[in-house]
């Protein structure tokens, strides 16, 4: 069972915007508490891994959503009650090969 920085969260909302919508773009809101484990701050760019992807999204703490819950926005791949997981990215890491760490 994955706990702290890797638990998983259920998507229980996805809005999906259109070309002339004021707010667009990838978005994803979860709890300060669930923030708070994966060491996340407000507004910093995470990655969104679900079941078939992983995309890049902007994170937003709302005390609104329950723990265990995340509500995502224009984020391909990603549908209602999938089990995601957000991540911080590891830019600092430098290159890989293959996928594997340098």
């Amino acid at each position: 069972m994955s706990t702290g920085r890797d638990a998983p969260l259920q998507v229980v909302r996805f809005v999906g915007t259109r070309t002339g919508d004021p707010d667009r773009g990838p978005l994803v809101r979860i709890n300060a508490n669930e923030a708070t484990q994966r060491l996340l701050l407000d507004g910093e760019l995470v990655y969104v891994e679900g079941p078939r992807r992983r995309e890049l999204a902007t994170l937003v703490i709302d005390d609104t959503i329950r723990r265990g819950e995340a509500h995502v926005r224009d984020i391909a791949g990603i549908v209602l009650t999938d089990i995601i997981r957000v991540r911080r990215p590891e830019f600092d890491r430098g290159p890989t090969v293959r996928g594997l760490p340098a």
